[in-house]
């Protein structure tokens, strides 16, 4: 989110390619108990796009975001453009490049417009950082201290998979609205409802997501939240594993995908072919009412996976009394899931990007409902693999 126009010596000679097993091997005794790092939550999410200007107006117009920050070349930004943009607990931050051969500019030529930095919301960057890296994490810039009128504003970041990373942020010496240089913006459209990230997931090669599952163990102090296996998601044709990563508080869930053998190429391995790199494949966001949320989407333009009208016919049997109406569910194609502590209920949107790489998840939770729906993984992927196929891809 916050960048220097330079990196230091320090900070390019810290950012070595190193996996994330090597890194954290050696880094504590077999079985020892590793201490988590004090995550508060997510602070925001930085995407890498082609032309912030454009993208904000997708975020602002059809998300219903709020425009909140600038920072380009009328605040003395020469490099980058960003802007920030915000609705309730949600920040996002849309940043592109002013020459060619930025790094940003590198980003997207790779990978398209995608997710940079996941922002997590910390006491104390430093002293995660410092453990992060005694841990055996790969630095990709060192604690930064900025100040302006509103305060203190300091930050550090870390790789994670692909070119992904993780910065802690520590704002609670700051009161200003983003962080320093940004100038603040008030541009309100209308919100939809959106109030939490509830969580990121990130798609990695076929092999690899036990390393990661481990670089959260060891490092983060992170726990296997849920696991699910190729028979709990696969079809005909594909299918995938993921294990979700979680802090004790629950605060922070990010689950890892990898693709799975099948008859065809799965969802994960399209993403991973078109993205170039493992990435953040999905972001998911909360609201309190889903119906109301997903028909205010619908109404500004945003698309949605189809659902069959069979998948309503037997919704009673599978999951009991609910309080929402079937049928306005089966209108919208929003699918349900009962947990022993309560029911969730979740949509996802279409690929956001030209190529068929980042979505989003809508997601409201229910009488405590807090794992990912694994009843309603089968008719998830049946609709992914339906998007894939009229894209030529499965």
């Amino acid at each position: 989110m916050i960048k220097n126009k330079t990196r230091s010596a320090s900070d390019k000679a810290s950012e070595k390619t190193i996996s994330p097993e090597a890194a954290a091997a050696g880094r504590r005794a077999e079985n020892q108990e590793v201490a988590e790092l004090p995550v508060k939550g997510f602070d925001y999410i930085e995407f890498y796009v082609g032309n912030a200007k454009q993208a904000r107006y997708y975020y602002e117009h059809g998300l219903g975001f709020e425009v909140v920050g600038y920072k380009g070349l009328e605040t003395g930004e020469r490099h980058t453009t960003s802007y920030a943009l915000r609705q309730n607990n949600i920040t996002i931050v849309l940043t592109s490049a002013l020459s060619p051969d930025h790094e940003v500019a590198e980003h997207v030529r790779k990978h398209g417009d995608g997710v940079r930095s996941i922002g997590l919301k910390v006491d104390d960057a430093r002293q995660c950082y410092e453990i992060a890296i005694e841990r055996g994490a790969v630095s990709v810039y060192e604690p930064r201290v900025q100040t302006d009128d509103f305060g203190i504003f300091v930050s550090a970041a870390v790789k994670t998979y692909g070119d992904t990373i993780h910065t802690f942020v520590q704002r609670k010496d700051y009161d200003g609205n983003i962080a320093p240089g940004y100038k603040l913006v008030n541009s309100w459209s209308g919100g939809v409802g959106l109030g939490t990230v509830d969580h990121v997931v990130g798609n990695v090669e076929s092999g690899k997501m036990m390393e990661w599952v481990r670089f959260y163990e060891n490092i983060f102090g992170f726990r296997v939240f849920q696991g699910f296996d190729a028979s709990d998601i696969s079809t005909q044709y594909s299918a995938l594993t993921s294990r979700v990563m979680a802090n004790r508080s629950g605060t922070i869930k990010m689950p890892i995908n990898e693709p799975a053998p099948g008859e065809k190429k799965s969802q994960i391995q399209e993403y991973l072919d078109f993205y170039s790199a493992p990435g953040v494949q999905h972001i998911a966001m909360s609201t309190k009412n889903i119906i109301a949320t997903v028909s205010q989407l619908k109404e500004r333009g945003i698309e949605f996976l189809s659902v069959p009208r069979a998948y309503y016919e037997s919704l009673k049997e599978r999951v009991g009394l609910i309080d929402e109406d079937i049928e306005a569910l089966s209108r919208l194609g929003i699918l349900v899931d009962r947990e022993s502590k309560g029911y969730l209920l979740q949509i996802f949107t279409k690929p956001v990007e030209d190529r068929p790489t980042l979505f989003f998840e809508i997601i409201q939770r229910k009488e405590g409902a807090s794992g990912f729906g694994k009843g309603n993984f089968l008719a998830l992927f049946e609709s992914l693999e339906r998007e894939q196929n009229q894209r030529g891809n499965l």
